[in-house]
């Protein structure tokens, strides 16, 4: 009996180690992100807050995620996974920023919705965002 429930402990930890990297996840992550955008009164195009952002993912998130301080900046992670993966992986904590193709650091960006299903794009300031979207709309 100990041996049975050691093993179903087992596999349900390794199950949970890796479900948030797996494509299903993050499936499901993005259909619960296109409901609670809604819920929490965010639209495609507007700047959500940090916290509510899974910075590994790159996900508007809908509720707030684990913070995880790093070098007096604070990133955030949905997951146990993400949450180790920050501070090991420098490219979870960099983006770059769509209008001028500058490295941007997560934790001090501008950061907007950009898709239905809860996509984020992270700007470098507020003003950068307005200019990439002045010179979209001229497309």
């Amino acid at each position: 009996m100990k041996m049975l429930r050691s093993m179903l402990f087992s596999a349900l930890l390794i199950t949970l180690t890796i479900s948030c990297s797996s494509p299903e996840n993050t499936n499901n992550n993005a259909a619960l992100s296109a409901v609670t955008q809604k819920q929490f009164g965010y639209e495609k195009g507007q700047q959500v807050p940090q916290d509510m952002v899974c910075m590994v993912n790159d996900e508007f998130m809908g509720k707030k995620q684990l913070a995880v301080p790093l070098d007096g900046k604070i990133y955030y992670g949905c997951c146990e996974n993400c949450k180790e993966r920050i501070p090991k992986d420098e490219t979870v904590r960099y983006a770059i920023d769509p209008h001028t193709g500058s490295k941007v650091d997560k934790a001090k960006a501008y950061i907007v919705l950009i898709g239905n299903e809860g996509q984020v794009a992270y700007f470098e300031h507020q003003d950068n965002y307005k200019l990439f979207l002045k010179q979209n709309r001229a497309l």
